[in-house]
């Protein structure tokens, strides 16, 4: 037992010292890098006349005048248009000692008036210097000098379970402190395919949008931006902007006032497993070209549908997600190094990036036939194709059995069967008879103005 103890006791004695190093106390944290965080407030005049309550009206003449009755001017009739302030409230951080400040993009847009308060109780009215809808983020500019700032680190150490700390102003209660961990990395958002976000369990309400998340170290590691919830608020899922996507917008904004984005001209999808088995990858990786987008960079360059691009100048791209954000932090303009796989090879594409832009259902016809996997199909007529701006395939008029248990529907257009363009009946028939049972096809289907890929398993019923 004396062994034992003395054993975990120097064990013990030598992480002792590591863990000084790298952690912080929490109120030491607080106590030295909250005066950098700062309380934001906005104002917005919203214009209000006798058509425009704020609440809705609808246009039918007798409920305007019913309105213009009960809520009259001072004259007894329709008053003239007033100009209401709507205020709002969010957090943020100086970065530069001379009054730069970085706060999300919905905290400063459309505000007439932008106002920061310091820990101080000093209030200065900021300009905006810019502001990124896609990022979520923006740079304010107070007049200032010799402020406190925060130290950036690094999101790519972060360890999933890693202790976290916010600061913000929920509610409007300012320098509030909240703690957590990191309950994931890498979270791509159904309305944002730019931002890998950090996932964390960090108390985030409304006000706290726009405040820093630190690391146990000191060091900003995101921007508090978004929570989930079915409730307004939190509910235990909140997500930062990794501080490193958001600093490389900070440099485009402090430099042009306006963020520009490399673009490839592409419609990617995931590879599932499915598919990387019937492309002859060795596991599920790579961002899968579906569509090519007419004269864009990628087309230009000699990429092709049914690509998997495995790397984007020299970084491995793992997940289909991944590819957003390498390409659209490439300046425009520059020859990248693309690694492909096509048709079991890998190949390098050289592309030149482009700068991204500002932000039916088929007719039938009566030829039918049923398929192997559940598909009846028919072939396209010529004006049908024409107006659809496609050279050739098959739509899908009912699918049942495999076909839709893989996701395909009423209405798709088939293209492509594992790479073999399909344009009648029985060059289909043919391309799927060669798939063995509980193997996998590639599907390549046009659905509406988009192209994706379909792994269609063959079960042999």
């Amino acid at each position: 037992m004396k062994t034992a103890l003395a054993t975990t006791a120097m064990v013990f004695a030598l992480l002792a010292p590591v863990q000084a190093k790298e952690v912080v106390d929490v109120a030491d944290l607080v106590e030295k890098h909250g005066p950098a965080v700062v309380n934001i407030s906005t104002t917005k005049l919203v214009r209000i006349g006798p058509d425009n309550h704020p609440f809705a009206i609808p246009d039918e003449k007798e409920f305007q005048d019913f309105f213009r009755r009960f809520f009259p001017g001072p004259d007894g009739r329709s008053g003239p248009m007033q100009e209401i302030p709507s205020r709002g409230a969010g957090s943020g951080f100086i970065i530069s000692d001379d009054g730069y400040v970085l706060t999300n993009a919905h905290v400063v847009k459309n505000a007439d008036e932008v106002t920061v308060k310091l820990t101080d109780k000093r209030s200065f009215t900021a300009k905006v210097v810019g502001a990124d809808n896609r990022t979520d983020v923006a740079v304010i500019k107070i007049s200032a000098s010799d402020l406190p700032t925060l130290k950036m680190g690094d999101p790519g150490k972060l360890r999933v379970g890693e202790a976290v700390v916010a600061i913000g102003s929920p509610f409007g209660f300012e320098n509030s402190v909240t703690a957590g961990i990191v309950s994931a990395k890498g979270r791509s958002l159904p309305s944002e395919n730019y931002v890998p976000y950090i996932q964390t369990d960090v108390a985030i309400n409304p006000g706290n949008s726009g405040g820093p998340l630190f690391n146990m170290r000191g060091e900003v590691v995101g921007i508090n931006s978004q929570i989930y919830s079915r409730s307004g608020g939190y509910q235990g899922v909140s997500f930062a902007i990794p501080i490193d996507v958001a600093m490389e917008v900070v440099d485009q904004l402090k430099s042009g006032g306006k963020v520009s984005r490399g673009w490839l001209g592409v419609v990617i999808q995931e590879v599932s497993a499915d598919l990387a088995e019937s492309f002859g990858l060795d596991r599920p990786h790579g961002a899968l070209v579906a569509e090519l987008l007419e004269n864009g960079p990628a087309a230009k360059s000699g990429l092709k549908v049914s690509d998997v691009i495995l790397k984007f100048d020299g970084k491995a791209v793992e997940d289909s997600t991944d590819l957003p954000r390498m390409v659209g932090m490439t300046r425009p303009g520059v020859s990248v190094p693309v690694e492909v796989w096509r048709k079991g090879k890998l190949r390098s594409v050289s592309v030149i990036v482009g700068e991204l832009p500002g932000e039916t259902q088929a007719p039938t016809k009566d030829t039918k036939s049923y398929l192997r996997g559940g598909l009846l199909l028919s072939e396209l007529g010529a004006e049908q194709r024409r107006e659809l701006k496609l050279s050739h395939g098959l739509l899908v008029e009912e699918a049942t059995g495999d076909a839709a248990r893989a996701g395909i529907r009423v209405g798709d257009i088939i293209l492509a069967v594992n790479n073999t363009e399909v344009g009648t009946v029985e060059a289909f028939r043919k391309a799927i008879a060669g798939v063995a049972v509980g193997k996998s096809a590639a599907i390549l289907i046009r659905r509406g103005d988009n192209s994706l890929y379909v792994p269609l398993k063959m079960s042999g019923d």
